[in-house]
């Protein structure tokens, strides 16, 4: 099973590929949604928040306050290591489950909709790293329309996260969304079928973990009969 990993800035576009991936009939595991589950009241990852930042970044409800607990984190960089570490693990062990659930099922192709791909370094963990991007002053303009925030938070925020050149330095596919949505849905389409393996490497690849398990279990059981 090919494992790819999906990137980019943010108000670059990245949940728009994601979307056109799904389209395409691609299994898309999404961090971000992931990451909303795992800080539901009850959590433990929620009990870790309310323990690092107070009672102050929560809602009545026990459900967070997005928007103050955004404002801290991207206020304050040692804060957001603190959220990271709170969140994170939990979000990653999700990840490996829902992508061993579809080998399981025989996927060919999973794609992992990560923002913090490479800064977390799960990149290494994938067989190919796309990222998307757009022009700056786009991007700036996308992030203040959507977030309805002024120039000046929109660039504290861009500028919060890791450049998008060096982004661009670790991808093995560039998706450039600065146009419109049929040039971005044509990229994607082919991106899908550069990566997309084989049926006989697809088959090799889901046969051999359990060949292997096979082999050493029957190994380990040879060996027995000669000790004993």
């Amino acid at each position: 099973m090919k494992l790819v990993g999906l990137t980019g800035g943010i108000s670059t576009g990245k949940s728009t590929v994601s979307q056109l991936l799904a389209k395409e009939g691609i299994p898309v595991i999404d961090a971000d949604k992931i990451a909303r589950e795992i800080v539901e009241p009850g959590k433990k990852a929620n009990q870790l928040i309310r323990r690092h930042f107070g009672d102050e970044v929560f809602l009545p409800d026990g459900n967070i306050d997005r928007p103050k607990l955004g404002t801290i984190i991207f206020e304050d960089p040692n804060k957001r290591k603190i959220l990271n570490k709170c969140t994170h693990p939990y979000v990653r062990m999700e990840m490996v489950k829902q992508a061993f659930l579809y080998w399981l099922k025989g996927a060919d192709m999973v794609v992992l909709d990560v923002p913090l791909l490479i800064e977390s370094h799960l990149d290494r963990f994938v067989g190919v790293v796309v990222v998307v991007y757009c022009s700056d002053m786009l991007q700036l303009q996308r992030l203040r329309k959507r977030d309805n925030i002024s120039e000046e938070v929109a660039m504290h925020r861009i500028k919060a996260q890791m450049p998008m050149a060096d982004k661009i330095e670790k991808a093995d596919i560039i998706i450039d969304n600065s146009t419109d949505l049929i040039q971005l849905e044509q990229q994607v389409k082919r991106m899908v079928k550069k990566v997309r393996p084989s049926t006989i490497t697809w088959f090799i690849e889901y046969m051999a973990p359990p060949v292997i398990v096979s082999v050493m279990v029957y190994a380990a059981a040879y060996l027995c009969k000669l000790i004993f």
